[in-house]
């Protein structure tokens, strides 16, 4: 059964959507109405109200956003740092890295012989480019050895990712990860090594978190740290990408016809004007097709076939279609293909792959013009504003296996040829009916207004008879076969020839005729359409791929229904309205009905012929993907409950943009619509609208959201016309009916029109004709009223920083307008405006649920020329049909803020109601039109006595001066209360000349709701700055409802001579929520429940919540019952210094708010593992003497990072427990599935649990590690001191003053330079009459009001000490890719340079300097920090800056003038800083606070305000000796000051900030960091101390002596020459890294035939090492042509090499090993038990570090890699390693080599080790003995026995002879 048909379900349909008017007796039809649908116990009345209560956003505010923000270009940075490679394939080389983004390259310095060089090089990309352009530009990183000037070196390996994956990264970054390394010419060769980098790429506004930069350790796993996305395989494979191009049509004219004419004079052809070609891009390379000479319609049939890695880091595959020219070639069309759109990496998920599909290419109109204004349109940036052509592609990705033989390795893109595939591939071709009628079309923009003006609506080419088709020669063979691609161009208008054709049912009108448009009102015309309305009809071909459509129109329609209850919910939750969670459990409810819904709707497409892989697949995957979504929604709606509404919120976004990433379908169908606006045969503004939303469907959740009804549709500039001012204007506002749907299937597109019309038709054509023009009789007349309230923080639209604003309301073909209000940004107009008459067609339902937009403009009104636009919002009233009556829920409207857009950027909010009433027809008018439409049958009409009496009645106006000005009547204006409003005048600051004259004696105007106070008049702004009134009050008006209370306004005004005032600047405080103050409840049995209650005023000196100015605070209660409460700190041991234990138990959250990655933490567990076992280390730096700041700070450092572990194993394991949770809710929903799920899910669980265990356990390991050293520590912040204490504004609040036109930045980042000064005061608002409990208190002080115990604003002395550790990641400032920073101070008039002490070429400079200031507030209180950049020619560049306000800090009740540190002592690197010792400060809050205390008890007890602290009584001074101290005691207290009833808060610790630097150039871009703090001492106090020392540790000197004992195995390279035999000539050359040119080597020992030597050698390596940090300090100039020497910092690595010397060629390398002297392998005992594991298994062994071990000896392995990258033993060496410090070198020094002192004994060698030629006898000697002693001997012997033979035979005869003849 097709669903759908049934009138019933439509019905219901229309139903559910009908608004919510909730009586009882309708729930419970309702409810048996839901429960049809439902199973019966599911329902619950809280789910039916949440359903009908649907508030339905469709209503209330549209979201129109005007200007395309696409395209426009906006700042990138991309800061990438390549800190070191490891593993590079290749032997002894000289390794550079090149950082290539987009087409800038960068490159590293060149690391010298070795294979795993260490750079920390920083490199930044500036960019300024839209978005589009910027995400897709490539990050590549290739390694190159041995480049130099002459040669380009060669490759190693690169790695590739675009800079869209890093943004879409969390914190848009990789933090040390390792990139690894392919070769693009060998596909077969694993991998090539790895590159350890961080990559960020920051747009404007974004801000890193950068993981804190200390004494980081090098990081071995490489594997669990790879530079991939999560769920991206580390092993990825080679896979070929085939895009396979076949043929476009449809292509635009693209040069001009004068040539063309010219030819065919002469040659008698007519040839097409294009020569198409189209290129491919993906990942950074090319691939074209061959040019198709002159046509039209080209066909190619070839395909770019691209290899990369799979999963590829790119996410898109860029098609253009390009028209080859001789002078440049130019795009037609950009098409970009999202992979991840066209796969899915699930288990059940599948590669790539789509079409063959037909893609559309939009672009600029196709008229050709030599020079397109719009060409960027055609290369894909912005929305396209016309159909350009369109290309059938398809894409296909196969894995390859890089083991066959027979594979290419190169990745070389490659263009071969491919079969053609058959027409009906893509599906079969229908024709397509498209229909539109405009009702009504307004807003006109007036510099069109005067000539006649029409509509244009295009599809595809179809319809376009400007610039449509370029005829060709083979439209004329196609039409005989009734597929006529083209659209026929004699068809203009409605004449044609082709009557005689089977098709002449049907021509094409795709233009209304033009029309003059009559003024509205001075800014816009409208276009009189009043009864008659004309339509627009176009038959078209296309191949029906209608389910593509259909698909996703299901989805968009389920989540347009999501994101609608979404913002409901938000809405609820941001006026504070009751129950959001219901809102929320019923949009959940939808969202699962509507999921299943396309679940079944879906299953009956699952074998549909003709479709493509792509489709079967995706169709899968979302079936998949909804019901999933479904069942999460199900589940999540049980565990929605008050307190979680906010992140099972968050989860439901989620749910959005899956759905709508889901719905986007890939592979097109037909082309979207296309409206013009056309004037004089000119294309003026244009709509473009997805051809999906417009597709008719008989079922009815296929069909597009806007066919078959009215819609409203704004017409816009095309292209860049459309950016900045002139994008703002609406161009034109079309209320438009659409229907497209199959030619067949079209008896039904009149059906969603309004009823009441007429058709005509043209003449003399047969009726099956759709009509021309639609009649209307019927007309339903309604009466809008808007109720304009006010406005507020509008757009600053004159000079002096206001605007004189008014509001225009257009509706239908009428506007009216507000009054203007002058010099305000928060007007209140309080009007009522009254359109009366408006005619309105269409069918009462649709109108109620859908009613027409209205639209408000603001503008500022000037006294000369036109009035200027500031901003626009759109808003839809609600209706009341005439038989409804007036009366709750509905009315009256309730007012309801709307935001307010110029452009993108908001400019303000309008508080209004809008409500549009059905005028009643009277009896007569109604038999009128009854004889009129004899056919038409009128709803019961229900005839009341005539005209407007039925509408509630309207009061006239009330206020005689403002005329006839009617004011918003009492039902829906608010209800008001009287409040007092105290102001708290301190100061102003900053203030900037007006005109070129200062500012001498301003004053402070506060208004709100029409009332107001002023301050007292500073007499003299140069001397003093501060008010001499502090406290004024005025009483006022206010709405209840805090919502919707009114600005308040801050003005400036400077009064000079005679009575004049200038407005200096203004400030409007848009809410005042912050500053109410609400009294105490009196139930409460204790003072610190009602202070909490009171968001901390009580102090009376609290401007703003305590909350967010501790976050830690408002956490915990303090409801304990009266009397002495006592907090016990745990009674510690005496102290003595090294023992504290920092007792952070209480308010470790407090101390710990860093925000890190946790790649980052994960790295320090490993760190953690690796300490356990050098538990040694600490043990010696406990020694009083070795401590000093540092020692703190990085203790400090190492302590944030673990709380940040253990918070985050924490956090894993509450996720844990709650997957757990779900999971078992999950497995009560399915009880039938279980079996399969439960499996899967426990499967599932565990995989998670195991990653998660792993985790937790690595958090543990901190707490089983041998305890550290007890360093006293501080707190180390991560961004601002200000961010963690809500910007120190608990009494003293800053409020920046503006002056000037505000700027029309999309963020605006401009308002910076408006500022002109600040205005320093409170506010405090409250109900009058307030209850006396308070002035009645001791010591009030009526005049101070509600400040009570507030400082004098005298000026006061301070000394300012500022402490500058370090800066980290600045901006290179030079050429060479560095900087050469220095530190600025200015403050007031004193500014401190410290430019003699710059640190040469640093981007990570360690100042460590502190620089005293003296100032006076408040005068000087404003300290800006800059980092210059030194030059030695030329001014010096600002790197970046930072500043701070001290004086909020000098008065803030945190104490934020000196931290309070952990532990108090006297002396030693702890030393207190402060004047004032920890018990007198405690007397002194106690004092000012008026508690009770402190009270010293015995027994380290002491008692304040009925708390009791405990601590320890004794102090050591230097000379050792104890006494008797309190201190410990009162800094106890201090360190838990918060926990004090009352006045408690927590007091700013000794700490480190993080502070940004920005540079005013670069706005928004964080330029690096610094690491800093302030201490301030008022001078009318004891002197502080000296400064503590924080200059940088100098690193200890020391020496490495290796010697070399032996070698072993070491292989054998040469052949000799007389015999063959394999030996070489060892020798070892050693180096720290970093040192290469100290590279020592060994003496030869020569002929080895066994891979024996013996050496008994000795290196000596001196160098300077940084214990705390673990890195060598070299320094060196970089080249001949430095100016001085820079410093680097490299780990301390000692690398050895075996080599085989040669005489007349290089020497042959053989091997090496590298040791990091912190951490590397133990030596094996023997030569035997030497072996590759020792290398293999790194992160196994044990490890040792020479900084403690100090002497070590043994047997390494030396290790190359032979051919197929595998490592390879090619030697062992006997090794000794001793470590000295630079005094014990110099006590006992010892020679190099074997010399004096100390000498070596000579090695025993063999005596083959002989050179040949020195002794050559002796050397033949030695080789022909020794190999052939037993072969001389034989032989020898053979020829003494061959010689007694020979002698024998010889001498024989004659010896018989003579024997014989008896001689």
């Amino acid at each position: 059964m097709k669903l759908g048909k049934a009138k019933s379900s439509k019905d219901d349909h229309k139903r559910g959507d009908e608004p919510a008017i909730l009586e009882m007796e309708d729930l419970d039809k309702k409810a048996m109405r839901l429960a049809g649908m439902l199973e019966p116990d599911t329902i619950s009345l809280a789910s039916v109200t949440a359903v009908t209560t649907n508030v339905s956003n469709k209503r209330s505010k549209p979201d129109i956003k005007m200007e395309p923000s696409s395209g426009r270009p906006v700042d990138y940075q991309i800061s990438i740092t390549v800190i070191e490679a490891r593993q590079l394939i290749g032997l002894n080389m000289d390794p550079v890295v090149c950082v290539e983004v987009g087409d800038d390259k960068k490159y590293t310095s060149m690391k010298e012989s070795t294979n795993c060089p260490y750079y920390n090089e920083y490199f930044v990309f500036d960019f300024h480019v839209p978005p589009d352009v910027m995400f897709d530009k490539i990050i590549k990183l290739s390694v190159i050895h041995s480049k130099n000037l002459l040669r380009s070196g060669t490759l190693v390996g690169t790695f590739k990712m675009d800079v869209g994956t890093v943004y879409s990264q969390p914190e848009h970054q990789f933090y040390h990860k390792w990139a690894i390394l392919s070769d693009p010419d060998d596909i077969t060769a694993g991998c090539k090594g790895y590159v350890k980098c961080d990559i960020a790429v920051v747009g404007k506004g974004d801000n890193i978190k950068t993981p804190h930069k200390a004494n980081e350790t090098d990081e071995d796993d490489i594997e669990g740290n790879l530079l991939l996305p999560e769920g991206i395989p580390a092993e990825r494979q080679w896979a070929r990408f085939y895009v396979k191009i076949h043929r476009a049509e449809g292509l635009p004219k693209m040069n001009t016809s004068i040539m063309a004419n010219v030819k065919k004079a002469f040659i008698g052809e007519n040839r097409d004007l294009v020569d198409p070609y189209v290129q491919v891009q993906f990942s950074g390379q090319k691939g074209k097709t061959s040019v198709q000479k002159s046509s039209y319609e080209p066909i190619w049939n070839e395909q770019v076939i691209f290899t990369e890695l799979f999963p590829p880091l790119c996410k898109r595959i860029k098609v253009q279609i390009r028209d080859s020219d001789k002078v440049n070639d130019v795009a037609i069309g950009t098409h970009f293909i999202d992979l991840r759109k066209i796969s899915n990496d699930g288990d059940k998920g599948f590669l790539p792959t789509l079409g063959p599909a037909w893609v559309n290419m939009y672009g600029s109109t196709r008229q050709y013009t030599l020079m397109d204004e719009h060409q960027d349109l055609n290369d894909g940036l912005g929305e396209g504003v016309s159909f350009r052509a369109r290309l059938l592609i398809s894409v296909a990705v196969e894995i390859l296996d890089t083991t066959s033989p027979e594979i290419i390795c190169s990745t070389d893109v490659q263009v071969e040829p491919v079969s053609n595939i058959s027409e009906s591939a893509t599906g079969k071709m229908e024709e397509f009916f498209l229909f539109g009628s405009f009702l009504e079309a307004t807003m006109i923009d007036r510099k069109i207004g005067d000539k006649p003006i029409s509509f244009e609506i295009t599809i595809g080419n179809y319809g376009n008879h400007i610039d449509g088709v370029s005829k060709s020669s083979s439209v004329k063979k196609k039409k005989k076969e009734g597929e006529d691609q083209e659209e026929e161009n004699e068809l203009i208008q409605n004449s044609s020839e082709d009557e005689a054709d089977e098709d002449a049912d049907l021509t094409s009108v795709s233009s209304t005729p033009p029309m003059k448009p009559f003024i509205t009102d001075r800014n816009y015309f409208h276009l009189p359409y009043f009864e008659k309305k004309p339509c627009v009809y176009i038959k078209s071909w296309w191949q029906d791929q209608r389910r593509r459509l259909y698909n996703s129109n299901m989805m968009d329609k389920i989540a347009d229904k999501l994101e609608e209850g979404l913002n409901d919910v938000q809405e609820v939750i941001k006026t504070e309205k009751a129950f959001p969670e219901r809102r929320l459990r019923g949009v959940l409810e939808e969202l699962s009905i509507g999921c299943s819904r396309y679940v079944t709707l879906a299953n009956k497409d699952v074998n549909l012929a003709g479709r493509t892989k792509l489709d079967r697949e995706r169709l899968k995957s979302c079936m998949r993907e909804m019901d999933s979504m479904g069942q999460q929604a199900k589940q999540i709606r049980t565990q929605v409950k008050k307190n979680t509404v906010k992140e099972k919120l968050k989860l439901a976004q989620n749910f959005l943009q899956r759905l709508r990433f889901l719905a986007d379908e890939p592979q097109h169908s037909i082309p979207d619509v296309f409206i013009w606006m056309m004037s004089n045969n000119k294309r003026i503004a244009y709509a473009r609208i997805p051809s999906k939303d417009i597709l008719y469907s008989v079922v009815d959740e296929e069909t597009g959201k806007d066919c078959g009804k009215v819609k409203a549709v704004f017409l816009k500039l095309p292209g860049k016309k459309g950016f900045g001012p002139a994008g703002w204007t609406v161009q034109a506002k079309l209320e438009l009916y659409l229907w497209l749907g199959l030619n067949k299937s079209r008896k039904n597109f009149l059906h969603g029109l309004p009823n009441g019309f007429e058709e005509i038709r043209a003449t003399k054509m047969g009726h099956g004709l759709p009509p021309v023009t639609l009649v209307y009789d019927m007309k339903q007349v309604f009466q809008l009223r808007a109720h304009m309230y006010q406005a507020r923080s509008l757009f600053a639209a004159d000079s002096s920083g206001l605007s004189d604003p008014f509001a225009r309301v257009f509706f239908s073909s009428q506007s009216q307008v507000t009054e203007v209000l002058n010099e305000t940004l928060c007007p209140t107009w309080d009007q009522l405006l009254v359109f009366d008459d408006v005619e309105l067609f269409g069918e009462a339902t649709e109108l109620r649920d859908d009613p027409p937009i209205i639209v408000v403009e603001f503008y500022d009104q000037d006294t000369v020329g036109k009035a200027e636009f500031i901003g626009r919002t759109f808003a839809k009233p609600i209706i009341k049909m005439r038989d409804e009556p007036y009366g709750p829920p509905r009315f009256p409207p309730q007012l309801e803020y709307y935001q307010i857009y110029r452009g993108n950027s908001i400019a303000g909010e309008l508080l209004a109601a809008f409500e549009l009433l059905q005028i009643p027809f009277d009896a007569e008018e109604i038999r009128r039109a009854l004889i009129a439409v004899h056919d038409f049958a009128v709803p019961q009409i229900k005839v009341g006595q005539g005209g407007r009496a039925d509408l509630p009645p309207l009061e006239g106006p009330t206020d005689s001066e403002r005329g006839p000005i009617l004011p918003v009547p009492l039902g829906i204006r608010p209800v008001l209360s009287r409040y007092r409003i105290e102001v708290l005048f301190w100061g102003l600051r900053d203030l900037k000349r007006i005109n070129l004259a200062q500012v001498d004696r301003p004053r402070v105007d506060i208004e709100c709701a029409g009332r107001g106070v002023q301050s007292a008049l500073i007499q003299n702004y140069k001397k003093n700055p501060n008010f001499s009134t502090l406290v004024k009050w005025f009483e006022v008006d206010l709405p209840e409802n805090e919502l919707l209370h009114p600005p308040l306004n801050i003005r400036v005004v400077d009064c000079r001579a005679f009575g004049r005032y200038i407005l200096v600047g203004s400030h409007a405080v848009s809410t005042l929520r912050h500053f109410i103050y609400s009294p105490p409840d009196k139930s409460c049995n204790n003072w610190a429940t009602a202070a909490k209650l009171m968001n901390g005023y009580m102090v009376l000196t609290n401007g703003c919540s305590q909350a967010r100015s501790s976050p830690s605070l408002s956490s915990r209660t303090f409801s304990r019952p009266a009397g002495d409460v006592s907090v016990s700190l745990e009674a510690e041991p005496p102290i003595r210094k090294m023992d504290t234990v920092v007792k952070l138990d209480a308010m470790s959250d407090a101390v710990v708010k860093v925000d890190m990655n946790e790649d980052e933490s994960d790295k320090e567990k490993k760190k953690k593992k690796k300490k356990k076992k050098g538990g040694a280390e600490e043990e010696e730096e406990t020694d009083e003497r070795v401590l000093d700041w540092w020692s703190k700070y990085f203790a400090s450092i190492e302590t944030l990072k673990e709380n940040l572990r253990s918070q985050e194993a924490a956090q894993a394991e509450a996720e844990e427990r709650e997957d757990l949770e779900i999971a078992a809710e999950a497995a009560d929903i399915r009880p039938d599935d279980l079996h399969l799920k439960g499996s899967k899910m426990k499967e599932r669980f565990k995989e998670k649990k195991s990653s998660k265990q792993k985790r937790s356990q690595a958090a543990d390991g901190s707490e089983k590690r041998p305890p550290k050293a007890r360093v006293d520590e501080l707190v180390v912040y991560n961004r601002e001191l200000e961010s963690e204490y809500g910007n120190f504004e608990d009494w003293l609040h800053t409020f920046n003053l503006y002056r000037g036109k505000a700027g029309d930045d999309d963020e605006h980042a401009l308002d910076d330079d408006r500022i002109v000064g600040r205005f320093k005061g409170s506010l405090c608002m409250y109900k009058v009459p307030l209850s006396q409990e308070i002035t009645r208190e001791a010591g009030y002080d009526p005049n101070m009001g509600m400040f009570q115990s507030i400082p004098h604003n005298d000026p006061i002395h301070v000394l300012v000490r500022v402490y500058v550790v370090r800066a980290t990641d600045l901006h290179p400032a030079d050429i060479n890719g560095k900087a050469d920073p220095y530190v600025v101070i200015k403050l007031g008039k004193s500014e401190v340079k410290d430019k003699e002490n710059y640190i040469s070429k640093q981007l990570n400079p360690v100042f460590g300097k502190s620089f005293d200031i003296e100032a006076t507030f408040p005068m000087e209180s404003m300290l800006t920090v800059s980092v210059y950049d030194w030059d030695l020619v030329g001014t010096d560049d600002l790197i970046g800056e930072t500043k701070i306000d001290l004086e909020n800090r000098f008065y803030s009740k945190f104490r934020a003038t000196c931290g309070i540190a952990s532990n108090y002592s006297m002396h030693g690197y702890n030393i207190w800083r402060d004047p004032m010792k920890p018990s007198q400060i405690l007397a002194k809050l106690c004092k000012e606070g008026k508690i009770d205390g402190p009270h010293y008890g015995p027994g380290g007890k002491v008692k304040v305000a009925n708390r009791i602290f405990t601590g320890a009584t004794e102090i050591e001074d230097e000379n050792g000796l104890k006494k008797q101290t309190e201190e410990h005691l009162a800094l106890s207290v201090l360190n838990h000051w918060e926990e004090i009833p009352r006045v408690g808060c927590k007091l700013v610790p000794e700490h480190v900030e993080t502070r940004p630097l920005l540079n005013p150039d670069k706005p928004g871009i964080e330029q690096g960091r610094l690491e800093m703090w302030v201490d301030m001492f008022p001078m009318d106090m004891p002197a502080p101390g000296p400064a503590i020392d924080i200059s940088p540790r100098k690193p200890k000197r020391y020496e490495l002596r290796v010697i070399i004992w032996n070698t072993d195995e070491v292989i054998l390279e040469d052949d000799d020459y007389f015999t063959g035999e394999k030996s070489s000539d060892i020798f070892v050359r050693g180096w720290l890294k970093g040192q290469q040119e100290d590279k020592q080597d060994t003496d030869v020992h020569y002929h080895s035939l066994t891979g024996e030597g013996n050496f008994n050698w000795r290196f000596v390596f001196p160098f300077d090492y940084l214990v705390a940090e673990e890195k060598i300090i070299i320094s060196k100039k970089e080249s001949m042509f430095s100016w001085d020497e820079t410093e680097y910092k490299i780990p301390p690595r000692l690398t050895m090499q075996v080599w085989d010397a040669d005489h007349f060629s290089a020497d042959d390398f053989l091997g090496a090993i590298e040791l990091d002297l912190n951490r590397f392998p133990r030596g094996a005992k023997t030569a035997k038990q030497c072996n590759l594991d020792m290398i293999r298994n790194e992160q196994e062994l044990p490890t040792i570090s020479i900084f403690k071990q100090k002497r070590v000896k043994g047997w390494w392995p030396f290790v190359a890699r032979d051919e197929n990258d595998e490592m390879e033993l090619t030697g062992k060496v006997e090794a000794e390693l001793h470590l000295v410090t630079a005094e014990e070198a110099e006590k006992s020094p010892v020679g190099l080599g074997r010399n004096e002192p100390d000498p070596l004994e000579k090695p025993n060698r063999p005596d083959t080790t002989f050179l040949w030629f020195l002794s050559p006898l002796k050397a033949i000697r030695y080789l022909v003995c020794n190999r052939y002693k037993w072969l001389i001997i034989k032989i020898v012997l053979a020829l003494l026995l061959l010689i007694m033979i020979g002698l024998f035979l010889y001498s024989m005869p004659g010896y018989l002879v003579k024997k014989l003849l008896g001689a």
